[in-house]
């Protein structure tokens, strides 16, 4: 039998004044278009109830009862990592037996989901002091300063890694289609490295780092792009280079290279990629060159270029004034 459309709130006050006036059921029905025994309801109802609001359903009782809920619900405060398995047998000891789903649909209604860990740098209390400083530092730090900072960083890419995971529409058993597989070798199939840098105005440029890096070869990168970069974008005077402390960053050689060339260099604060832009701009270059499936390294070295190339300015914009 197909469900009815449930009548407005404005439609049953007007039948119950309808009522109160000295029409007839079947009078009311014709006025409004409705079947008499639906008026005739929603009557009986205002009589014995004083509303024609929707009253409460009964539904199936719970199967947790309230101390249940609340000794779930203190445990996965305690421990979000407890599993709805640990949860079920801590009921089963209880005398509730319950399914996984139970536990979920209970939790939820408490206002808890479960959700993929973050994962977040391991902060000492030394790293812990570094940025809370860092925050207090740049608090009121208008928009256009940040707007005026090149940040910089390397990330490594692997061919048919993680990062191409992908959706597909197939049918029952085409699993094994090619057009819905991925494909995939031993060790991720190799991977690139990279050094790219941004700012507010768009991306810099990226290159790709072939050999392994050192202090030498990191400077040589920064002479032959960081400037380049900087005028590409337009950058206003007094311009502000960014980049970690990793040690070839942080290097005596390194130092005395950016102060003879007189880049002023933003101090970070150590453990900290979370507060670079730049971590979610290779999250959106490394979604782009999934969706295009390079199939060697030549390939996914080319199509990070392009890709990077295409990244919008607003995408840029947006990660800085984050």
């Amino acid at each position: 039998m197909a469900k009815t459309k449930e009548l407005s709130k404005d439609t049953r006050n007007k039948i119950v004044d309808l009522h109160q006036v000295g029409k007839t059921e079947s009078a009311i029905g014709k006025q409004l278009g409705l079947k008499k025994s639906t008026v005739g309801a929603i009557i009986r109802k205002w009589k014995t109830y004083k509303t024609t609001d929707n009253l409460p359903r009964s539904g199936a009782p719970r199967k947790i009862s309230p101390r249940g809920v609340k000794m779930i619900t203190r445990t996965v405060s305690k421990n979000p990592r407890t599993t709805r398995g640990d949860l079920v047998n801590d009921l089963q000891r209880a005398g509730t037996k319950v399914t996984k789903p139970t536990i979920s649909n209970t939790l939820r209604r408490q206002g808890l989901k479960s959700c993929s860990a973050r994962r977040v740098p391991l902060l000492k209390p030394v790293h812990v002091q570094a940025r809370l400083k860092f925050a207090r530092e740049h608090l009121d730090d208008p928009d256009e300063d940040w707007e005026n900072v090149i940040w910089s960083d390397e990330t490594k890419i692997e061919l048919f890694g993680k990062n191409s995971t992908r959706r597909v529409w197939r049918t029952k058993n085409a699993e094994l289609h090619p057009k819905n597989t991925i494909p995939t070798v031993k060790h991720g199939g190799g991977n690139i490295m990279l050094w790219g840098c941004f700012s507010a105005k768009g991306p810099g440029r990226l290159i790709r780092v072939k050999e392994r890096m050192n202090g030498a070869m990191y400077r040589e990168i920064l002479s032959e792009n960081l400037l380049p970069s900087a005028r590409a974008l337009k950058m206003k005077r007094g311009w502000v280079f960014q980049h970690d402390n990793d040690p070839k960053h942080t290097a005596r050689a390194t130092k005395e290279w950016l102060r003879k060339k007189h880049f002023k260099v933003l101090v970070w604060p150590s453990q900290s990629p979370d507060l670079n832009p730049i971590e979610n701009l290779w999250r959106e270059l490394k979604v782009r060159v999934a969706q295009r499936q390079p199939q060697n390294i030549t390939a996914l070295e080319e199509i990070c270029v392009e890709e990077w190339a295409k990244i919008p300015a607003t995408v840029c914009e947006n990660l800085v004034k984050t």
